[in-house]
């Protein structure tokens, strides 16, 4: 065998059929498209959402509801969490910086600490905003919370 005898197997290769040469073909005179009508021409093509006349779907149905451009999202990390990253690694301080080494949270998300959970030790706080019952938990146990 050498590449002057390669050659695909048999029926995978089909040629395309030739439309729109002559009457002999069979695929002459209108080319496979019908009579007359938009489908039928050069450039056509259908609008998205287009049912043949009829009112489309997303003009039956009634506008709703409405995006608020203010709102801002927070991460929400509970208070057992943070106690027990702090235990984990021996930290004093539990910041954006080691909640984002920790895999919690990505590279530019807003932090808020729920108080889900207790803290025993001492802890300094860092986030970018604190609910009143988790800063009132950490004060509670000595710590300090600090809004970024």
């Amino acid at each position: 065998m050498n590449l002057s005898n390669l050659k695909p197997a048999t029926g995978s290769v089909k040629r395309s059929t030739r439309i729109g040469r002559g009457p002999g073909s069979g695929k002459g005179g209108t080319s496979t498209r019908g009579h007359k009508g938009a489908k039928s021409r050069s450039g056509y093509s259908r609008k998205i959402g287009f049912e043949g006349g009829q009112m489309p779907l997303q003009r039956r149905l009634p506008k709703f509801g409405f995006k608020n451009i203010n709102r801002v999202e927070y991460k929400a990390i509970n208070l057992d969490l943070i106690s027990a990253l702090a235990e984990a690694r021996q930290l004093q301080k539990v910041g954006i910086q080691e909640l984002r080494e920790a895999g919690y949270i990505r590279a530019n998300q807003l932090v808020k600490i729920l108080a889900n959970g207790n803290v025993t030790a001492p802890l300094t706080v860092e986030a970018n905003a604190f609910s009143a019952a988790a800063k009132a938990a950490i004060e509670a146990a000595g710590g300090t919370a600090q809004t970024i």
